[in-house]
């Protein structure tokens, strides 16, 4: 395997109750980049596999929780070019039976089978991944490897995901991205022509991204966050939500994560609704992938009694 890029298709999204609005709506399917390296994962681990393998590392080293897309980007890309690999996961609870929370977690359970291993460590502990002591008892434990950070935001990350954007996405008006940990909407700010602002929705409650996003996009200021879409916070879902999705699939076939790009189509179809964009408005958003996540989200929506996403 190597990273030669896929033509991607920028979809025009046709929904009825949009066409009053005289909006134009394109979806960039860059989930469809990689079966199992999808979106922005893809794009965020490029350079800094090229980077570890320049500087002959043998493992590579990342965290996440339990339905992480890029737990499982990092485990097939790891067993492709030849790294082991190892996942910090959230949640100590995770390894008590990991025989059968490996049956029943497909993220996992995925990772497991291209060569992962895990240390499940306490939430607690976990929020201290990012001190060099925490950093440190890791290389006592597992000796030299390539750090990744959690959700694979860094500036390798951005140079990747500044290759989001290409020549003939130059006439769209406004890009629209979903937010993790910043990485993708900063890349993507950093390739912006003069005539095109970004705005981007937050999977996360608060505006500590803000800040985030602002260390790795120096030059160009034309971007905003519109917080108003997360449902409550990290991975909190709704009826409303699932019928959302499940609507927006019906019509237009493109599959949505519930985590990310779910949330943001939302965000985008409600806000034209209430007349946010102007007549004529070109909008382009990107898929920033995650649908490896809809099985494990389904399993939680059964237990809850809940309408599942449709795939």
């Amino acid at each position: 395997m190597n990273f030669e890029e896929k033509s991607i298709v920028n979809q025009h999204v046709i929904l009825p109750e949009l066409e009053k609005f005289e909006v134009s709506l394109f979806v960039k399917r860059e989930d469809q980049i990689h079966p199992f390296i999808s979106g922005n994962k893809y794009r965020k681990l490029k350079y800094n596999i090229l980077t570890a393998k320049k500087q002959k590392k043998k493992t590579l080293l990342t965290y996440g929780g339990a339905y992480s897309n890029h737990i499982s980007a990092v485990a097939f890309t790891g067993k492709e070019f030849g790294f082991k690999t190892i996942g910090i996961i959230r949640g100590d609870e995770l390894g008590f039976d990991l025989g059968k929370i490996l049956q029943q977690n497909s993220t996992l359970g995925f990772a497991h089978e291209n060569g992962m291993k895990f240390k499940f460590v306490t939430r607690s502990d976990y929020r201290f991944k990012h001190t060099k002591e925490f950093i440190d008892e890791l290389h006592k434990e597992f000796g030299d490897f390539y750090l990744i950070p959690e959700g694979g935001t860094n500036e390798l990350a951005v140079k990747g995901c500044e290759e989001i954007l290409k020549t003939n996405d130059k006439d769209f008006d406004v890009i629209c991205t979903a937010i993790g940990t910043g990485g993708t909407i900063s890349g993507v700010i950093n390739s912006l022509k003069k005539n095109q602002k970004v705005l981007g929705f937050p999977a996360l409650k608060g505006n500590f991204l803000q800040k985030e996003i602002e260390k790795y996009t120096i030059e160009n200021k034309n971007w905003s966050l519109n917080t108003d879409y997360h449902f409550g916070g990290f991975a909190k879902i709704n009826k409303e939500l699932i019928n959302f999705i499940n609507h927006f699939y019906q019509k237009t076939t493109i599959p949505l994560d519930p985590i990310y790009t779910g949330k943001m189509m939302f965000g985008i179809v409600d806000l034209i609704k209430k007349g946010y964009f102007k007549k004529g408005t070109k909008i382009l958003t990107v898929h920033t992938g995650g649908l490896q996540g809809i099985d494990g989200m389904n399993s939680r929506l059964k237990q809850k009694k809940l309408p599942l996403i449709v795939t």
